[in-house]
């Protein structure tokens, strides 16, 4: 039966999902939940809202796209709003409800003063949390899952959203900075495929090089805004000065360093004919103490290395901003793509940047054939 109904899918050219095994095999159950929870990624980007309430970073083509096209191959909705439409939400948070958060910040974070007056600490927190509350009833009474912040464009915020923007990304909602409503939509997506697995999963960026022959690796970080699901301890509140962006501020954030082991990497691009989703294997290792880095971390390194791994990365068109997650695969990312019918590129143990050239240049041929014939 299963080559019978195959061969007639495979003359109707349809894309599925083959798995050959029996029925109680764990392996096979495996996969099949793997294709099943990628299935349910599939359905919340077909219906994903993203709130941008700013415009993408200047000079930085890969952050932006084709929002209707975007729209007609995921389902993703990108509508925009004036910063201080978001604004009047913070304002309107009630003292009360900002020292039950604050509360709530305390009981659960280690509490780094650093020889700060406790009271002028607490007031940098309380900002964020005003954030956190404005900014999530907003996303909530609008029907939004993810959102867009730009440190160019803050409008009356006091502070960069900071420990508010991961604490929202804990909860499941999309985030891409400075701009990138891309990477909020597929962090959203990310979030969904990722719920009941036990390792997390985060927006990151590639933050900054360390060349060190074969332990050459990369440090993921933001300014701020890394989500605490793959925190290896518990993480560290802290207030900072943030001399970045329009707002120079003292600024709350979560602070601490990222679990170890296998992860996966992606991010969405648009090629101006399709959207490419390019996906590396990453290994995340132990990272020597970094008593200047105010914020949170995670160090890898790209499969197969730093330097075949980051050259076929910007060969292929990445971004600086990623959706990563220790628990997904390549194979549930190349479900995601089949489903989603978009072009997919995997860096991997196996890559070299002679074969990966040529896998470029033969895609390209395959959609400029395609879309002539269609």
């Amino acid at each position: 039966g299963g080559r019978e109904y195959g061969h007639i899918v495979t003359r109707m050219g349809i894309e599925r999902k083959v798995i050959v095994g029996h029925w109680a095999d764990k392996k096979v159950q495996e996969r099949l939940a793997s294709w099943m929870r990628t299935a349910v990624g599939i359905m919340e980007s077909s219906h994903i809202r993203v709130c941008r309430v700013a415009d993408n970073m200047r000079n930085a083509a890969v952050t932006e796209g084709d929002k209707v096209e975007a729209q007609i191959k995921f389902g993703w909705e990108v509508d925009a709003y004036p910063i201080n439409e978001v604004c009047d939400y913070v304002k309107n948070v009630s003292k009360g409800d900002v020292d039950v958060l604050v509360e709530e910040y305390y009981n659960k974070y280690d509490i780094l003063f650093e020889g700060r007056d406790p009271e002028e600490f607490k007031r940098h927190v309380a900002v964020q949390a005003a954030i956190e509350i404005g900014f999530e009833r907003f996303l909530e009474e609008k029907n939004y899952q993810a959102i867009v912040t730009h440190f160019g464009d803050l409008g009356a915020l006091k502070q960069l959203p900071g420990l508010a923007i991961q604490r929202l990304m804990e909860k499941g909602y999309g985030f891409g900075a400075e701009g990138d409503w891309k990477s909020a939509a597929l962090y959203r997506t990310v979030w969904v495929m990722n719920q009941g697995l036990p390792k997390g999963c985060s927006f990151l960026e590639d933050y900054t090089l360390n060349f060190d022959g074969a332990n050459s690796s990369i440090l993921q970080s933001h300014m701020l805004e890394i989500c605490p699901l793959i925190a290896a301890n518990k993480p560290r509140l802290e207030v900072k000065f943030l001399g970045i962006g329009i707002r120079k501020s003292q600024t709350a954030r979560l602070v601490f360093t990222s679990k170890t082991g296998t992860g996966c990497t992606a991010t969405v691009v648009d090629m101006g004919n399709r959207f490419r989703l390019i996906v590396n294997d990453v290994e995340c290792i132990e990272p020597k103490p970094l008593p200047k880095l105010p914020v949170a971390s995670a160090l890898w390194i790209p499969m197969p290395n730093l330097e075949v791994g980051a050259a076929a990365w910007i060969l292929a068109g990445g971004t600086h901003h990623t959706s990563f997650s220790y628990d997904l695969t390549v194979e549930d990312w190349g479900d995601f793509a089949e489903m989603a019918g978009i072009e997919m590129i995997v860096i991997d143990e196996n890559t070299t940047i002679r074969e990966f050239k040529k896998e470029l240049r033969m895609n390209e041929v395959y959609y400029m054939l395609n879309k002539a014939l269609c």
